[in-house]
């Protein structure tokens, strides 16, 4: 999955600018899904989610590979410079492991968050409430209105 496979829909709404892949599916708590094989799903942290934590200083796993895991289930941890976050899972299934690249280089979770720096795999189902582009970019849109009105409030990264 290299940038240049990948093709993205622009957002704006108030200071905040990016791009997201048009194929992949969104969880509400800022996740991305992307389908690499039947049933083996990609998961990452959104631009969103990177900006609310941060450049991404370490992250790991309490799950081994092929662990049963479900839908909203901690199943590590990561360390940005603004916070310190539960990882939650957004599939349910087999899991299929922490990214290598990503363990000796956190910082691909913010740089290339779509491509290289993807978090971990699941083979299973996504969660239901996953969503299309159309539907995360109206979800992103109605969070940062909201953060807008009240920037006192971070929104959370999870469930």
């Amino acid at each position: 999955m290299t940038k240049a496979a990948i093709e993205t829909v622009k957002f704006k709404r108030h200071r905040f600018l990016a791009r997201f892949p048009k194929d992949y599916l969104y969880s509400p708590a800022h996740f991305w899904l992307a389908e690499v094989e039947p049933d083996l799903w990609r998961i990452g942290l959104t631009n969103f989610a990177t900006r609310m934590l941060g450049e991404i200083v370490e992250f790991d796993f309490e799950v081994g590979p092929d662990g049963a895991v479900e839908v909203g289930q901690v199943v590590g941890w990561l360390e940005g410079f603004k916070a310190t976050a539960d990882l939650f899972c957004v599939a349910s299934g087999r899991f299929g492991g922490g990214n290598p690249k990503a363990f000796d280089d956190p910082e691909l979770v913010c740089s290339d968050s779509y491509g290289d720096g993807w978090l971990y795999q699941v083979q299973g189902k996504p969660d239901p409430q996953a969503v299309s582009i159309e539907g995360y970019l109206e979800l992103l849109g109605e969070t940062i209105d909201q953060m807008e009105e009240k920037p006192w409030q971070k929104p959370e990264i999870g469930p």
